[in-house]
Formats: structure tokens, C-alpha cells, sequence
């Protein structure tokens, strides 16, 4: 059998096994009998756990966040009345839930001003099979990463902005987003603030990586501050954007050691490498549907 033609028998196989599973998201108030209550109902579904996890914000009077990946034969036919069986359910103990389906691969755009470390690291994630996701558009205000991204076959929209124009900016943005069909939009460095009417097009969908280890030196020159003050840690944070700055539920964070002989150009070089990792894994939990936002906080179910 020639090499071809294997990787195409195991890509069949992949997507038949993909279309297999499921995944159901709840947080609800808590109290005995939930995950009782879960598996039961996947069990009349004829549905196998293949993966789960939980947490409790308190025994008592607390609230129940799980997570649940199962196997169903057939279930591209079944799911739609699944979900429907469950609505009595959820309604029964005010859950807040979510069925998600690995089969359907989410839509992704990525924005990026002139540092293309991150958007490389992304893209590179994608090409290797490692990133489930289709990358449908890359926007920035920068001509800086058009060759590359073009080179994959991914369609690069530039897109020139700043504070006095940032209106008519973001009408264009929404406008490509709602034509690409974006299901998550990833901010790989995109030096722009976004403002609270184009935050509020797509909540809990827009991951951004902050070039420090949040809440230390918000804003610009994080590095230059960091060296003025001789930390002796550095890092990165990935998190929600919401509309307060630098302030949305974080999902990832990473730190590595510094100490005086590192200049102001080591730490953005060791910076960029922490940057790359966290967001990265921030977007790939996301995709796989491991993260519940509850208020300003998340619950990640590794």
C-alpha cells in the first residue's frame, strides 16, 4: 500500500471516529446525584464516558462544573434529538450546559500587528495537526506577515488602524468575521485596543496573549519596567477579552527565571518563547472545549 493512500485510509478512520464523539459541559448549583444524573442519561443514549472531570466550588450549597467526553454510535443522527431529551433535564437543576462535537472543527481568525512570533508558532501548531482548528482569515494592520501566511493558502487582510479611524476599523473586522464564519479569534499580538462594541460581538471567544505574567506591568513596556525593577521572574499570560483592559479570565500562564545579566533585549527574546507556549495552549483547550468561564475566572479541565 503506498503512503498516500495509507495516510488517507487512517484520515477515513480518524473522521469516522471523530463523528463518534461528544462532549457535554455543565455547571449547575450543586447537590448529590448530578453525576448520577449525567451518566444515566448518556447511558440511555447508549453512549460510553470516555473521559471526565469535575470539580465543586463548595460540597455545600456550592456550584458543580463538569466535564464529560463520550463515544455514541451514530451519534451524527442522534445528537440533535439527544439535546433536545436533555433540555427537561437541565431545566430540572438549572444547568448551564453545552454539547460540543470534535467533527466540527470551530473557525478561526487570527490578528496580529508586526511581532510574528506568535502567529508563526500558530501556524506552525496547524500545519503539524496539532492545532484542531480551520484558520480561515489572518488580519493585521501590518503587511509584515502577508508572505508567509499567504504562502499556506490562508486569505491576509490589511487592514491599517489606530484611535481615530478605529470605528470604521472595526465595522470591516466584524464584517470579514461574520463573512468568514469565525467561531474564535485569536489576538497574536495585536497591538490595538478593541473596543467595547466589537468585545461584545464576540464574548468568551477572543483569546489574547499578554506579554507579562498578569496583573504585574500592565500596558506598554512591560519588559523595560521588568528590568528597572530587577525581577527575578518573567512570563506571560493568556486570557478572555472583555472590556476591562487586561483584566478578562485568564486561561494560561507561564513564568521563567531571570536574573541581572539579562538585558532588556534577553527578556523580550526569553519573553517571546513563554508567549508563544501560553497562548498556544490557551487556544488549545479552548478548541477542545476544556474551559467553563465562570464570572471572571475559568475552570480548566486538563
Amino acid at each position: 500500500m503506498s503512503t498516500e493512500t495509507e495516510a488517507k485510509r487512517k484520515s477515513v478512520k480518524q473522521n469516522k471516529q471523530l463523528e463518534s464523539r461528544g462532549r457535554l459541559l455543565v455547571k449547575c448549583p450543586d447537590k448529590p446525584g448530578i453525576v448520577s444524573v449525567l451518566s444515566t442519561f448518556l447511558y440511555s443514549h447508549n453512549s460510553n464516558i470516555m473521559e471526565s472531570s469535575q470539580y465543586s466550588s463548595n460540597p455545600e450549597n456550592g456550584t458543580f462544573f463538569i466535564r464529560i467526553e463520550y463515544h455514541c454510535d451514530g451519534l451524527l443522527a442522534k445528537s440533535e434529538q439527544m439535546e433536545k431529551d436533555f433540555e427537561e433535564i437541565a431545566a430540572n437543576h438549572s444547568m448551564e450546559y453545552e454539547f460540543a462535537y470534535p467533527n466540527e472543527r470551530k473557525r478561526s481568525a487570527i490578528f496580529v500587528s508586526k511581532e510574528p512570533h506568535c502567529l508563526m508558532e500558530l501556524l506552525w501548531e496547524w500545519q503539524n495537526g496539532d492545532l484542531d482548528t480551520n484558520i480561515v482569515i489572518v488580519i493585521s494592520n501590518h503587511e509584515d506577515a502577508r508572505p508567509f501566511v499567504e504562502a499556506l493558502g490562508i486569505p491576509f487582510h490589511y487592514i491599517p488602524a489606530n484611535k481615530d479611524i478605529r470605528k470604521q476599523v472595526e465595522a470591516e473586522q466584524i464584517r470579514l468575521m461574520a463573512e468568514y464564519e469565525v467561531d474564535l479569534l485569536i489576538l497574536a499580538r495585536y497591538m490595538q485596543i478593541l473596543t467595547p462594541d466589537f468585545v461584545n460581538h464576540f464574548e468568551s471567544r477572543i483569546i489574547n496573549i499578554h506579554h507579562s505574567f498578569l496583573p504585574a506591568f500592565i500596558g506598554v513596556g512591560p519588559y523595560e519596567r521588568a528590568f528597572e525593577r530587577g525581577v527575578k521572574l518573567i512570563g506571560a499570560t493568556s486570557h478572555y477579552v472583555t472590556n476591562n483592559l487586561d483584566e478578562g479570565p485568564i486561561i494560561e500562564q507561564d513564568v521563567e527565571r531571570v536574573d541581572h545579566r539579562d538585558d532588556v533585549i534577553e527578556l523580550k527574546k526569553i519573553g517571546r518563547q513563554i508567549e508563544r507556549r501560553v497562548l498556544v495552549r490557551a487556544v488549545k483547550w479552548h478548541l477542545e472545549n476544556r474551559i467553563i468561564v465562570e464570572c471572571n475566572k475559568t475552570i480548566l479541565f486538563h
